[in-house]
């Protein structure tokens, strides 16, 4: 058994990078919205409709990220370097197939998707416009999260790292040149997000081949490993799908009590998730390191990290808690000024720090539980805790009137619910078994 202070040098050298990555991802639609917004209200509308549409799109096929990250791991941790080629080969089809089903579905319903989102008036034809074009990028989207997925499997977090950070700079520069001097105002966003996306996963693709870190045995499509990812993404698939119905049952519970209500609850759930993106670092780091432990059939390795993890998760957590709490005044006041929505936001604030080290152990324990392949127990335990806890708590919220802390009670139902789970199923051990 190999010492704490290698396995914690491991943790930071695979979490840091993935970290940058992750941060570098939102930083597409942060330029995008910097450069559209100089050009008035209208074509800032058009954007921010459809990034909200692309958001919840792209979300919901983060299997493909995840599982594509678990089965890597446990397949070369196995000694079996083709069979991971093989199975990322097929998830790569899965994301090009998928990408080709999306893109004619946003197309083709685009005037519904947008009215939906509430577009009118001179907003309709420019969220229009972008759309149909972005709607391209869905297949290059898709390719870039199992690169991303295939290379975590590898324990190399590095060349994601690249790939982002060179996607960022074609994003910028081709949206400010096609924007401003090609005249094709927020039309010419969306041509900037394909090239980027585009060149993303052909980097990938190309990285891949280059460096021999996927031998392919041949392009075929595998039944076999397809039906495995069939298996895996519909696990995920319904997690994530639990978990957005009842955060999307939060947020219209808030606002059945009043804007302020709901825009105290946006900034608040806002800065709750923010540890979710440092935290998924850590949880990268759990993927690759447990994936590829157990894969060699070293099950005490795979706790030993386990619980090494979670003890950095709840570090991590811990110290963003102190910080929310030492920052209760200044921080909601980088979101707004009013006076109405601070004080709902004051009435949360303490139970928004309080889930920061709960959050730490919960997201770091689902990068070890995808890390094992455990991807039924993560469906249904969320599923419980997010249909069976957060949801009825926030409709007994609107119907006794309990205001917005009702509502974060339901959060921290949320929240403490998983934790239970999560905790008793790393301590009953069953998820450390091989499944080679």
């Amino acid at each position: 058994m190999r010492d704490r202070r290698s396995t914690d040098r491991e943790i930071v050298a695979l979490a840091l990078p993935a970290m940058a990555a992750l941060a570098a991802d939102p930083l597409l639609g942060l330029v995008d919205t910097a450069l559209v917004g100089r050009l008035g209200a209208v074509p800032l509308a058009a954007l921010g409709i459809n990034v909200a549409v692309f958001n919840a799109a792209f979300l919901v096929f983060n299997f493909l990220t995840y599982g594509t990250t678990a089965e890597v791991a446990r397949l070369r941790g196995a000694g079996r370097p083709d069979d991971a080629a093989r199975y990322a080969l097929q998830a790569l089809w899965l994301a090009v197939g998928l990408g080709v089903v999306v893109t004619a579905a946003l197309i083709l319903a685009a005037e519904p998707i947008v009215g939906a989102m509430g577009a009118a008036g001179p907003v309709t034809d420019p969220a229009l416009a972008y759309l149909r074009v972005r709607a391209l990028a869905a297949a290059p989207v898709l390719v870039v999260a199992v690169g991303h997925g295939a290379f975590r499997g590898l324990k190399d977090t590095r060349t994601p790292l690249g790939v982002a950070v060179g996607a960022n700079a074609v994003n910028a520069a081709a949206s400010y040149l096609l924007i401003y001097p090609g005249g094709l105002g927020v039309v010419g966003a969306a041509y900037g997000t394909l090239l980027a996306q585009t060149g993303a996963a052909v980097a990938f693709l190309v990285l891949a081949r280059r460096r021999g870190r996927f031998p392919l045995p041949g392009l075929r499509v595998d039944l076999v490993a397809m039906r495995a990812i069939g298996r895996i993404s519909r696990d995920l698939f319904l997690r994530t799908g639990s978990l957005l119905t009842a955060l999307l049952v939060s947020t219209a519970a808030a606002t059945r009590m009043g804007v302020e209500v709901v825009a105290a609850h946006q900034i608040a759930r806002e800065l709750w998730t923010m540890l979710a993106l440092v935290l998924d670092g850590f949880a990268v780091a759990a993927q690759a390191m447990v994936g590829t432990a157990l894969g060699a059939g070293r099950h005490e390795r795979a706790r030993a990290d386990a619980r090494r993890l979670v003890g950095w998760g709840l570090a991590t957590g811990t110290v963003a808690g102190a910080g929310y709490l030492a920052l209760a005044v200044p921080l909601p006041r980088l979101f707004t000024g009013d006076p109405a929505i601070l004080a709902e936001v004051a009435a949360v604030w303490l139970v928004v720090a309080a889930l920061q080290p709960v959050g730490g152990v919960v997201f770091v324990l689902d990068g070890v539980f995808m890390g094992a392949g455990d991807f039924r127990f993560l469906l249904w335990s969320t599923a419980a805790a997010a249909l069976g806890a957060l949801v009825p708590v926030c409709l007994a919220a609107l119907t006794f009137g309990w205001g917005l802390p009702g509502i974060w009670a339901g959060m921290a139902a949320l929240m403490v619910v998983r934790l239970a789970a999560t905790s008793a199923r790393l301590a009953g051990g069953r998820w450390a078994t091989s499944r080679g």
